[in-house]
């Protein structure tokens, strides 16, 4: 038994049996032969070679038997050197095969990795928000790396495989039977004696194979949280370098532990199988020379059966575990298949309505939203009662109601060119209420229109084009400074994006950057401040122009240098914009043209600052709450708004003790 052909029986065997009594979700086996259609004539070429390679595994063992019989025993050398020579031939023709096999492999298998790989990832980001709340990254990222790898190998691997096997099985054994039945039925008999043993050093490999994924698993899922910025600032404040190492080395001693175990029971399986070929070939050489002394069969018939042999078991062991190959190949597809089969909650309308262009409004018109229940999938980690809501803590559900609708009868509307403000508190829905606005998800009555029109009506790219979204948590990616403002532009020149930073009063933070626009702004942009972040995120919304501006407690948080900074962008953005402001800290927006206050998924007031302060409601509560230590809350005699004491600095935007707080400002109207 050859080595190559060893480590193959292993590799089968060590795979999880219980793949076997896996049902398959109908039309997969229709579906799969779909994917291969496009790659038809390299596969019929590929199919061609592997079952003339494996036809080819029994000619030079005839040709031996031709040589010693023909050549050898009668003297005749040119039979020698011809015959020879066709065994030359033949093992050249077999490395050219297998190395057209595996350029063909290589071909369909890296390009249904592309296929398939394109395929997820465009059918993921047209799912909602609400499936990347349910979903685990790293499930995600498995569906794209490993279930599309081990789908592509049912064709490169599994399925060639199997042919070859096939192939190779029949021509062995219609050649040894032509040399000797007896000696073809005594190897036979020895088959049991291999596959015995290996299905049962297999479980013990496929349960080593599992325990070792889990211990990788945890080890990787360790060092991820660790090297990450927010893990690693976590560590540097809260840990201890001794404990941390510590349970470091635990989990890696666990992966050299089995690790070590699994080596084992591989050597084990591998020199038991050695062991037993040796066995039968010493069977057929000591039966085998008994008939050629008897004259029963030539000493090349025994030359060749012996080599036959070498070829006999290795097709036999991987068609034993065929079914669990194939199976574990399918079961790839099928996981592939699951994600494509999700239908995006968001979809655009098969005839979109152009937003008009210049100034757009905004109107919720009678709304009703529940967050739709497992829009996902369990095992991509889906919750069974899903929680949504605002960055603040806002969940659009608890597992005790997860079908209670988030907002209830909600009707505003933001002309264009206003600011319109939503307050209130936490988890009343503020942010579910803008998120409607970006369609983000789509409501379940009632109607959001932007500019007149339902954004059920127009496409998500034009959607985006025309509404922008800041929120308190600015996400850059891990790449340069140009890169993240150009997201949103591509087509953003020089001039633009700096242009854009000095609107955003970001220009002198990225100058000082060590390569300027060029900067890795790392992880999140871990390398800026929660300030600068900001900045940059308002010049990458100032480069796109929206419209329809939304900003979601976009200075919260910060200090008041930054936020004074962040305030005076956002006092840039605005002008002109229909603006939506979600905000805690009504200091932030008493000079809105309208303040909606929401409460329990309802507008239960709106009016202007000193309006709502007037009526002494829920407003007039919270902000004599926000500012009990020292304001009243009221607005001076002549309409403007009070000066925040030095008793209240949290709220101050200027510094403690010696400023008034900067509110955003609606276009044309003074601050």
């Amino acid at each position: 038994m050859s080595s190559s052909s060893g480590w193959a029986a292993m590799r089968s065997f060590s795979r999880d049996g219980s793949v076997r009594e896996h049902r398959l979700a109908p039309g997969t086996l229709r579906r799969v032969a779909a994917l291969a259609r496009p790659h038809r004539r390299p596969l019929a070429v590929f199919t061609a070679l592997v079952v003339v390679d494996g036809a080819l595994v029994a000619v030079p063992p005839l040709l031996l038997r031709h040589l010693i019989d023909d050549g050898v025993r009668t003297g005749d050398r040119s039979v020698v050197v011809v015959l020879a020579l066709f065994v030359a031939v033949v093992a050249l023709a077999e490395a050219a095969l297998s190395l057209v096999q595996r350029w063909l492999s290589a071909r369909i298998g890296e390009g249904l990795i592309y296929d398939l790989r394109s395929a997820v990832f465009e059918h993921v980001q047209r799912q909602s928000i609400g499936f990347f709340t349910r979903s685990q990254t790293g499930a995600l990222v498995s569906r794209l790396n490993s279930d599309v790898v081990g789908a592509q190998q049912a064709f490169t691997s599994t399925a060639a495989g199997v042919l070859s096997n096939a192939v190779t099985l029949a021509a062995v054994l219609t050649a040894m039977l032509f040399l000797s039945w007896q000696v073809t039925l005594l190897a036979l008999v020895v088959v049991p004696a291999f596959l015995l043993p290996a299905r049962r050093v297999g479980r013990r490999l496929a349960a080593l194979r599992r325990e070792a994924m889990q211990r990788n698993a945890d080890l990787g899922e360790r060092m991820t949280e660790r090297f990450g910025v927010a893990g690693a600032l976590l560590v540097k404040t809260y840990g201890d370098d001794a404990e941390e190492s510590s349970q470091f080395r635990a989990r890696v001693a666990a992966v050299r532990d089995v690790g070590v175990r699994t080596a084992l029971s591989s050597r084990v399986f591998f020199a038991g199988l050695t062991a037993l070929a040796a066995l039968a070939t010493a069977m057929v050489y000591g039966v085998g020379g008994w008939l050629a002394i008897s004259g029963a069969v030539t000493t090349g018939s025994l030359v060749a059966l012996a080599a036959l042999l070498g070829r006999l078991y290795g097709p036999i062991t991987g068609l034993a575990n065929v079914q669990i190959d194939v199976m574990t190949a399918l079961v790839s597809f099928e996981r592939v298949f699951e994600v494509l089969d999700l239908r995006p909650a968001v979809r655009d309308p098969e005839h979109p309505v152009p937003l008009p262009e210049g100034p757009l409004d905004v109107e919720l018109d009678d709304v009703v939203f529940t967050y739709p229940v497992t829009p996902s999938l369990v095992s991509l980690g889906a919750a069974e009662s899903p929680k949504d809501g605002d960055d603040d803590g806002e969940q659009a559900d608890t597992p005790d109601q997860p079908d209670r609708p988030v907002l209830r009868g909600v009707s505003l509307h933001a002309g264009a060119g206003e600011v319109v403000a939503l307050v209130g508190r936490s988890g009343a829905g503020k942010t579910t209420l803008a998120s409607l606005v970006a369609r983000l998800y789509d409501v379940d009555s009632g109607a959001v229109r932007v500019g007149g029109v339902d954004v059920r009506d127009v496409t998500q790219a034009e959607l985006r084009r025309r509404v922008g979204v800041v929120s308190q948590d600015a996400h850059l990616f891990h790449d340069t400074v140009r890169a993240n403002l150009r997201y949103g532009s591509p087509g953003a020149g020089e001039e633009e994006l700096w242009t854009a930073l000095a609107a955003a009063r970001a220009d002198a933070v990225v100058r000082a950057l060590p390569q300027g626009l060029d900067t890795v702004v790392g992880e999140r942009g871990h390398r800026l401040s929660g300030g600068e972040k900001q900045r940059v995120a308002l010049a990458r919304l100032l480069l796109r122009a929206p419209s329809v501006v939304i900003l979601d407690e976009a200075t919260a948080h910060l200090d008041s240098e930054s936020e004074r900074a962040v305030q005076e962008a956002l006092d840039a953005a605005l002008v002109g914009r229909t603006s939506i402001v979600i905000a805690h800290r009504l200091s932030t927006v008493r000079s809105a043209d309208l303040i909606c206050v929401v409460d329990d998924g309802q507008v239960v007031e709106r009016g202007t600052h000193a309006e709502l302060i007037a009526r002494a409601g829920l407003y007039a509560d919270l902000y004599r709450t926000q500012f009990a230590d020292g304001a009243d809350g009221t607005d001076d005699a002549d309409g403007r708004d009070g000066v925040v004491p030095a008793s209240t600095p949290h709220n101050c935007s200027l510094g403690p003790g010696t400023c008034r707080l900067s509110p955003v400002v609606s276009p044309g109207r003074p601050s």
